[in-house]
């Protein structure tokens, strides 16, 4: 399985017991979703690697303990230590309303209510404190801060985003 059919869960924090168990800190508000899971799939420089599961619990709030299969000493779990840990697309539970997945808009049309329409979304940078959508429009790459107050509706069938952005935020970009 290749990494963008898949969301990123989590990363594989730190030992639980010497026979095997790790804790897995999850990138989920709501980490108990995860605790029926059957396999993970572990990111390796040569690409996700499936391990399955023998248990798999809640500990504490954001952390899930898991036991693999082939992981049996701690050692071996000592080597899966700080790699990221994946889940197909599939697993996502479903979001209604202004609720949505960064990769789900990656495609829809940004629409300001003053302005009308901005562009195409073409990703979510989430690697700085502010998340910002790239747009691109006439061939040219705009950003825009994505908050929750500029949001006004998501329409998943027209795949439309629609804004109401503070005056002047877009000419940021010229």
């Amino acid at each position: 399985m290749q990494k963008e059919d898949c969301f990123y869960l989590g990363t594989l924090k730190s030992l639980y017991s010497f026979k095997g168990e790790l804790l897995i800190k999850v990138d989920s508000d709501d980490p108990e979703l995860f605790t029926q899971l059957e396999s993970i799939l572990v990111d390796y420089p040569t690409g996700l690697i499936p391990f399955f599961m023998t248990d798999c619990r809640l500990h504490k709030s954001r952390l899930l303990r898991v036991k693999l299969e082939t992981v049996d000493s701690e050692e071996a779990a000592r080597t899966l230590l700080k790699r990221d840990v994946y889940l197909p697309l599939s697993l996502l539970p479903p979001l209604e309303g202004n609720r949505f997945y960064y990769h789900e808009i990656i495609g829809f049309t940004a629409i300001d209510t003053q302005k009308g329409p901005i562009g195409t979304i073409e990703n979510v940078n989430d690697q700085s404190r502010q998340v910002l959508l790239e747009v691109t429009s006439h061939g040219q790459d705009i950003l825009i801060p994505l908050h929750d107050d500029f949001i006004v509706r998501l329409d998943r069938d027209a795949k439309e985003f629609l804004l109401e952005l503070p005056e002047g935020i877009l000419s940021l970009n010229d």
